[in-house]
């Protein structure tokens, strides 16, 4: 019998790392990937979700072929519109006013490659509404800088989360990491927690 392959995270995300910890996950190795994450005409949130996690394992696989590499990425959305990772405090700014007093949603794409060529994957999908931001709120939130680099201009588990009325759904998935699909998938591809 072979001995059960080990465990690569293809993200750089120090909160999906911590999210793996917290349920007594350590992968062997972290090596994130890059790849383009512009979302394709007329792809749909969930779609793009599913599709970069995928991705991301794939060419984390691509480079370790004989372990376990797991992908993840996370979209949010009013409606049908996607926001990214905004790249300044302006554009920061106007996704938290199109946040502010509305919900929207999360969603998490996770996907493990295994040895092989087999890929499975999992989508969380989560529903958030937020307070009507004052000024002085989305200038805190601004300030903080919690908004560079975080999908949609906010972090849940930083200032942001004092302005959440309503979350239906996976808090880890908006944070990054769904732990109910992930540890889901790592089991079934025969992955035990050391």
């Amino acid at each position: 019998m072979n001995p059960p392959a080990s465990l690569v995270l293809a993200s750089a995300s120090p909160r999906r790392l911590a999210l793996l910890a917290q349920v007594g996950v350590a992968p062997a190795l972290i090596d994130p990937v890059d790849i383009d994450e512009t979302t394709m005409a007329g792809e749909t949130p969930r779609r793009a979700a599913t599709r970069l996690a995928s991705a991301k394992a794939r060419v984390g696989a691509e480079r370790h072929p004989d372990a376990l590499v797991l992908g993840a990425d996370t979209v949010v959305c009013v409606g049908r519109r996607m926001l990214g990772k905004p790249t300044t405090r302006e554009a920061a700014g106007v996704m938290l006013d199109l946040l502010s007093g509305a919900g929207h949603r999360v969603y998490t794409g996770v996907a493990l490659s295994a040895p092989g060529g087999r890929q499975a994957g999992r989508l969380s999908e989560t529903r958030i509404r937020f307070k009507r931001l004052t000024a002085a709120d989305r200038a805190a939130l601004l300030d903080s800088d919690e908004w560079r680099g975080a999908a949609g201009g906010y972090r849940i588990q930083g200032l942001a989360g004092g302005y959440v009325t309503g979350l239906i759904g996976s808090y880890s998935g908006v944070v990054g990491l769904p732990l109910h699909e992930t540890l889901s998938l790592l089991a079934g591809m025969g992955y035990g927690r050391p």
